[in-house]
């Protein structure tokens, strides 16, 4: 989950994200359901975590971002905890982002770089959970949330408009960045530089015991690596769809709304006249009247076009309105009083002078209400009967507001509910790899995995109005370490391994000492008079080192970290074992001008220039608005966290 800030982070629009990181909890927050952790305030230790000039970070601020981070995590980590977040610092991240943010939108205020109302509205319409039925942004649902999570209007439109400051900010900073060129050919000579050498294994299974060990070892292992053994939270979901067929008795569009459609869209029914038109721009008056007086002898416009190396676009059908948009009214008139076949120009026009061949005419004729009477009723009739089928859904969803159960829902629907698997976040059946959640569920998983208890029903859409979903969760098991009865063979496994991990590092130290004083790998290994694998020669350039992205094993990492003529050892991961590396040779790259990984290199160069004016950019905004931590509070929070975040 960290690895993912990291990587995020490290991009161009990250960095400006990071920056607005509390405006991105506004509208994650607005974007899905993510859990409250219950109660935000009264911490001990002061009221803020941080102050920024005027300003302050408070620690429910802090409580909440950190809660948000552990919920996104979940998505990807269902085993994630709030204690496993503190542990691998977690929260050092988030405060970081928040005093970004902070002192960015601070910053923006000093300097009148303001994000207004309007803005924050449209980012408040494009959030999903924020859009009713008809895709539009609802009031009623935005009120819901804020009350849901305990957050206020005017907390989330700060949050979203320090975001759009930081992006207004720091965007600019990172803008057509580019690196100088000596640099980039050092860089790309450090990619083309090779290196050799050999890898030595030592599996920690070669030097494990033979014997298992015995039922008090395995006991007390397991109680100090009981997350080792952790299963993710599991939920069991209720559910049901139903379709607009469960409205019933759908008003029939009245002759009134009739009558006010066809007026509405009388340019839609009155008579139309399209044209598809074969249209040249040339420079010059000269060259236009050149090409006309060919086209006069015979032939099309087009052709006389390819003779002489141009091409013409082909345009249409548009209507005269549409073409004086696009070229000029004068042209407009000209074109649309031609006849089919003839050609008009040339005429002066803003990028030219235009020729132009009229290739067809689509002459359509005007309806009457009486003739567009069916498409109007079909239209209308659709209409009512979503507007029905939101009316419908919107006083379900108030009924599970008030209580209501979704077995009585589902009774008054008319339909059954099914019930899933026990389910991860990820919508994995849990035990049964290859099954998934039912996909109607889609949409909804992340609803179901965010709900605080069972027997919470929401209705959700998956069609818009077409389909609808009703749903709960009926049963929540907390993720928790597996039974040792489960698990005991594993935990055998387990501790062999890490016992032969331990005699595994003392052979590689005793074979890193031969090698140092000269001795060959291959005779120091098999001195150990243990069965291993061959030794694995490698020859590998940087290059092809950064085209494996996060994928390079460590001991190549490792290879290029080293001098050469030297051997290092490493542990192997997961208790797997040791290796030795030597690298015996280094070949230094060599790019010649008009190399192709010059041209694939700068663009990335760029962006890394730009991240680091954006990374100064940062600092100094922070330095001339002034940052303060305050550690009582800072270490208040970890004590409440790491007290109720058990989830």
């Amino acid at each position: 989950m960290l690895q993912f800030f990291r990587n995020f982070f490290k991009t161009g629009t990250g960095v400006a994200v990071t920056l607005g990181f509390v405006g991105l909890i506004g509208l994650a927050f607005a974007g899905a359901d993510i859990a409250s952790s219950g109660s935000f305030g009264g911490v001990a230790g002061g009221d803020r975590v941080a102050s920024i000039g005027r300003t302050k970070i408070s620690t429910s601020e802090l409580i909440k971002a950190a809660t948000f981070s552990v919920e996104a995590a979940r998505r990807d980590n269902p085993q994630m905890t709030m204690k496993s977040f503190l542990a691998q610092g977690g929260l050092d991240q988030v405060l970081e982002q928040l005093l970004d943010g902070s002192a960015t939108g601070v910053f923006g205020d000093n300097h009148g770089i303001v994000a207004g109302k309007r803005l924050i509205d449209s980012e408040l319409a494009k959030a999903p959970a924020l859009q009713g039925l008809d895709g539009k942004f609802s009031e009623s649902a935005y009120r819901q949330l804020l009350a849901q999570r305990q957050m206020t209007d005017a907390e989330v439109r700060q949050d979203i408009g320090q975001g759009l400051i930081s992006r207004q900010v720091l965007t600019p900073a990172a803008f057509a960045a580019t690196a100088p060129n000596d640099l980039t050919m050092r860089y790309a000579a450090m990619l083309k530089e090779q290196r050799s050498g050999v890898f030595a294994a030592l599996p920690s299974a070669v030097f494990a015991a033979k014997t298992l060990p015995g039922n008090g070892e395995i006991l007390a292992w397991y109680g100090a690596h009981k997350a080792e053994f952790m299963r993710p939270e599991r939920r069991v979901i209720r559910w049901a769809t139903f379709s607009a067929d469960v409205v019933k008795n759908v008003p029939a569009p009245t002759e009134a709304a009739i009558a006010a459609r066809y007026q509405a869209d009388k340019a839609k029914y009155a008579a139309s006249e399209s044209r598809k038109l074969v249209q040249l721009i040339l420079p010059t008056e000269a060259a236009a009247r050149a090409i006309a007086a060919e086209v006069a002898r015979g032939g099309s416009l087009d052709a006389a076009a390819r003779a002489k190396g141009l091409s013409t676009a082909t345009l249409g059908p548009l209507t005269r309105e549409a073409y004086g948009q696009q070229a000029s009214s004068q042209l407009a008139d000209a074109v649309f009083a031609a006849a089919r076949g003839a050609r008009v120009g040339p005429v002066k026009g803003a990028l030219g002078w235009t020729l132009v061949e009229v290739t067809a005419i689509d002459h359509k004729a005007g309806r009457s209400l009486d003739q567009a009477r069916g498409e109007i009723v079909t239209a209308l009739t659709a209409e009512n009967r979503r507007k029905a089928l939101t009316d419908y859904a919107t006083r379900i969803d108030e009924e599970f507001g008030k209580g209501g159960a979704l077995s009585d829902a589902a009774k008054e629907i008319g339909v059954t509910l099914q019930q899933t698997a026990p389910l991860t976040a990820d919508g994995k059946v849990y035990g049964k790899p290859g099954e998934s959640a039912p996909k109607e569920l889609a949409r909804a998983l992340q609803a179901a995995f965010a709900m605080e208890s069972e027997s919470k029903p929401q209705i959700s859409e998956i069609e818009a109005g077409k389909t609808l979903l009703i749903f709960d969760v009926s049963q929540i098991t907390p993720a928790a370490p597996a039974p040792l009865a489960e698990v005991q063979n594993d935990v055998a496994a387990a501790i062999r391994l890490e016992q032969g991990m331990a005699k595994a590092r003392v052979a590689a130290l005793q074979v890193l000492a031969a090698a140092k004083k000269g001795t060959d790998l291959g005779t120091a290994t098999r001195a150990l008079n243990v069965p291993l694998p061959a030794l694995s020669p490698v020859t590998m350039s940087r290059e092809q080192m950064a085209m494996m992205g996060e994928r390079v094993p460590p001991a190549v990492g490792l290879l290029f970290a080293m001098a050469p003529g030297t051997v290092k050892i490493m542990p192997a991961p997961r208790n797997s074992g040791w290796l030795v590396v030597r690298l015996d040779k280094v070949v230094p790259g060599n790019v010649p001008a008009g190399d192709p990984l010059l041209a694939a290199i700068t663009p990335e160069m760029g962006k890394l220039v730009g991240r680091e004016y954006v990374e100064q950019l940062r600092r100094a905004i922070r330095t001339e608005v002034g940052v303060k931590r305050n550690q009582a509070g800072i270490k208040a929070v970890i004590a409440q966290l790491s007290g109720t975040g058990a989830q």
